[in-house]
């Protein structure tokens, strides 16, 4: 619903075109992917430490982070639907953002420690049970790969679920190299392939992890969320009947799955009108996925000049 109110000698329009949308699934699906994970963590410390394979642990320690993961995308899902409050205006659904950027560098950093591992084992390798390691890493393919493909579908419109899939499929890829280091292993029976494979594992991880440190990172300050093009917003705002200026456009995420907006519009013939700004907040949402848009309408009168006005006009 729009809601429009005089404030001083400018006018506002307010929309809630949306609503925060995770799906309520997903506590099903973090619930199953942290049994099963919790579990097959337990099962490859215990297993790599008797195939003293350093590649297998590698492997238990990037799930370990993953469990950890799963736990911050799942609590922030549920934080981000908490009602607003007097003191949290906008709720709490900023965490998930929190949550994506925190298991972006968790995942780094735990990466970084176990390549320094795999380095140091190339001037030291020790003997490793490749059937073993094959074993274990086959059932991890097949549990990461189940816990990923729950979140499949929600990936591309939410990051904090987008951080939980990336971990899960970068898991049955990790897993599968593991595979392979066993079979080289028993095949040539050389020792330093199970470092070389960690190595390549934690290049892998690294790769993977990098855009969603980036992304995370990008919504936390602010930043104009990558599927929006500010440019074309403001174009689109100035070319409003009426509307002779824009400025202090301010685009961000409210969360992992909303954007808001707020500008002042310059309309020298006066206020538009309440059906203008319903047209235009549900214009912002369909054709720019921005769900909480703020309006501010001004006269441009010399006498009551907006302090926000930039001294010099922007393109």
């Amino acid at each position: 619903m729009t809601h429009h109110h005089a404030h001083h000698d400018h006018d506002h329009g307010h929309s809630h075109a949306g609503h925060h949308h995770t799906p309520a699934n997903y506590s099903r699906a973090f619930a199953i992917g942290l049994a099963l994970n919790v579990g097959f963590v337990g099962v490859e410390v215990v297993f790599g430490y008797l195939a003293n394979s350093v590649a297998l642990l590698a492997d238990a320690g990037h799930n370990l982070s993953d469990v950890l993961g799963l736990v911050l995308a799942w609590g922030a899902s549920v934080l981000a639907q908490r009602q607003p409050s007097s003191r949290y205006t906008y709720g709490w659904r900023r965490s998930s953002i929190l949550a994506a950027f925190l298991n972006a560098v968790f995942l780094l950093v735990v990466t970084g420690g176990l390549a320094w591992e795999s380095i140091q084992r190339f001037s030291r390798p020790d003997e490793v049970q490749g059937g073993l390691i094959i074993v274990v890493a086959a059932i991890g393919i097949a549990i990461n790969t189940a816990t990923a493909l729950m979140f499949v579908s929600g990936r591309k419109q939410d990051l904090n679920i987008r951080a939980a899939f990336s971990h899960m499929a970068a898991d049955a890829l990790v897993s599968a190299g593991v595979v392979l280091a066993g079979i080289g292993i028993l095949t040539t029976r050389w020792v330093w392939l199970d470092p070389a494979f960690s190595l390549v594992i934690s290049a892998l991880i690294i790769g993977g992890t990098w855009q969603l440190l980036k992304d995370s990172f990008n919504l936390a300050i602010d930043a104009v969320p990558d599927a929006i093009d500010e440019r074309a917003v403001k174009a689109y705002l100035a070319e409003r009947p009426g509307v002779e200026q824009v400025h202090d456009l301010h685009i961000w995420g409210m969360s992992t799955t909303e954007t808001a907006l707020t500008a002042h519009l310059v309309i020298p013939e006066g206020h538009p009108g309440d059906a203008f700004l319903v047209h235009l907040c549900e214009s912002l949402q369909a054709q720019f996925g921005i769900a909480h848009a703020t309006i501010q309408i001004e006269l441009g009168s010399a006498n009551c000049t907006c302090t926000l006005t930039p001294t010099t006009a922007h393109p």
